[in-house]
C-alpha cells in the first residue's frame, strides 16, 4: 500500500499530476485493495484447507469519469504496484473479443450450457482481471454478460475497471435493456464505484494548443506528432527508440499490425491504413482499442486514388462514432484533399467530420460509441 501512495506522491511532488481529492480518494481505495490482494493466502495453502473452502476475494473497484481525468494512469498505477502474480490486464473490447471465440468454440463442442467452461477458461487461476475501458455498445455483449461475469465472480475473481460512464448509464437506450440490468446490479455490488471527475483534463492538458491537423507532411510535422505522443504516453525519453508495437484482433481470427502503440494511443500511417486493402472490421478495431490515433503521410488525393479515398470516408467514420480523436499530418486541408473523383460528394461528409473532430466540443467527449 506504502508503495502505492509513494508513487504517487512522487507524481504529485513532480508536477506530473495535480492534487484533485477524487483523484486522492481512489488513490487510497486502490492502495487498500493491493494490501488485501496481497495479503489472501495462495490457493491450497492451510487456511484454505481449513476453512474448507477459498477465503473471499476482495471488493473490486470500478472507476469512471470524463476523459483524461487519470483512470487509465491510476489503473496502470495500481496493476504494477500490487504484488500478487496471478493477474491480468486487459482492453475490454479484446476481452470481449475472446469472450465471444471461446463461446463459439464451446458451441461447436455441442456439449451443453458453453457459459461456465469459457468463464473457467477466462479465469484459470488469475485473482485479478484489470479492464480498461468498459463500454458495451452492442446486444451480442450485453445479453451474455451478466451470467458470464457472475459465473467468473463465483471462481474467486477481484475485478478492478475503468470507464467513462457510471455502471448505471452502461447500454444505455440498448435493445432489450431490461435483460442487461441484473449486470449493473451485479458489478455494483462486487465492485466500489468510484468517480473521477476533477477539473483538469490531463489528455488535453498534455496536448496543448497545437493543431490537430498539420499541413503539411514533412520533418516539422512528423516532430510535432512525436512530441504529441510521447506527451499523451509520458514514455521515458531514454526508451524513444524503442516504442511498443501491437497486432489487435480484428476478427475472424486475424490481426492487425499498429507500429506504435502506448496507453491507448496509436500511430499509424496512411498507407498502410488506406493504401492496402483493408475493411470496417479493421477500422472499428482501431477506434474500439485506442482513444486516440496519429496518422502520419495523409497525401492530396484525385480521381486515380478513389479506393484509397473510401477507405479513409470508412476509417474517418470509424473514429467519429467512436469519439476517437485524430492527430495528423496531411498535405492539405480536408476541404482541399479530395477535389474531383468518384465519392466526392461522400467526402464532403468526411470534411465536415474533420474539422468538427477539432473542434473543443469534439475533443473533450469520452472515448466510445455516442450515445
Amino acid at each position: 500500500m506504502t508503495f502505492i501512495l509513494d508513487r504517487y506522491q512522487q507524481l504529485l511532488a513532480n508536477g506530473e499530476l495535480r492534487a484533485d481529492a477524487e483523484q486522492q480518494a481512489a488513490v487510497l481505495r486502490l492502495a487498500h485493495l493491493a494490501t488485501a490482494l496481497e495479503a489472501t493466502p495462495p490457493r491450497g495453502s492451510v487456511l484454505w484447507r481449513a476453512l474448507g473452502r477459498a477465503p473471499e476475494p476482495p471488493v473490486g473497484v470500478y472507476l469512471w469519469g470524463a476523459v483524461g481525468r487519470g483512470k487509465s494512469m491510476l489503473m496502470d498505477l495500481f496493476f504494477a504496484c500490487t504484488e500478487i502474480r496471478r493477474k491480468r490486464r486487459v482492453h475490454f473490447h479484446e476481452f470481449m473479443l475472446e469472450v465471444h471465440a471461446r463461446l463459439n468454440e464451446e458451441r461447436r463442442k455441442e456439449a451443453g450450457d458453453p457459459i461456465p467452461p469459457v468463464a473457467a477458461a477466462l479465469v484459470g487461476d488469475t485473482r485479478l482481471l484489470a479492464f480498461d475501458e468498459m463500454v458495451i455498445n452492442n446486444s451480442a455483449d450485453a445479453m451474455i454478460l451478466s451470467r458470464l461475469f457472475t459465473a467468473m465472480w463465483a471462481r474467486g475473481l477481484t475485478v478492478v475497471a475503468t470507464s467513462n460512464r457510471p455502471p448505471d448509464d452502461l447500454y444505455k437506450d440498448g435493445l432489450n435493456r431490461e435483460h442487461f440490468l441484473p449486470f449493473i446490479a451485479l458489478l455494483k455490488g462486487k465492485c466500489d464505484v468510484i468517480g473521477l471527475n476533477g477539473p483538469t483534463d490531463y489528455r488535453r492538458d498534455r496536448l496543448g494548443r497545437m493543431d490537430m491537423w498539420l499541413v503539411p507532411n514533412g520533418p516539422e510535422a512528423t516532430a510535432q506528432l512525436s512530441a504529441a505522443f510521447f506527451r499523451l504516453t509520458d514514455f521515458p525519453p531514454e526508451d524513444r527508440a524503442h516504442v511498443p508495437a501491437e497486432d489487435i484482433p480484428v476478427g475472424q481470427g486475424r490481426t492487425l499490425h499498429i507500429p506504435k502503440s502506448l496507453k491507448g494511443v496509436a500511430v499509424v500511417s496512411f498507407k498502410k491504413m488506406c493504401a492496402e486493402a483493408r475493411g470496417a472490421a479493421d477500422y472499428l478495431a482501431v477506434a474500439r482499442r485506442y482513444h486516440t490515433v496519429i496518422m502520419v503521410g495523409i497525401p492530396r488525393l484525385g480521381p486515380e486514388n478513389r479506393n484509397e479515398a473510401a477507405r479513409f470516408v470508412t476509417f474517418i467514420d470509424a473514429l467519429y462514432e467512436h469519439n476517437v480523436k485524430l492527430i495528423a499530418a496531411a498535405d492539405a486541408q480536408p476541404e482541399d484533399l479530395y477535389v474531383a473523383g468518384d465519392g466526392k460528394f461522400e467526402f464532403e461528409r468526411t470534411v465536415s467530420r474533420l474539422k468538427e473532430m477539432q473542434s473543443e466540443d469534439y475533443l473533450a467527449r469520452g472515448h466510445g460509441v455516442s450515445a
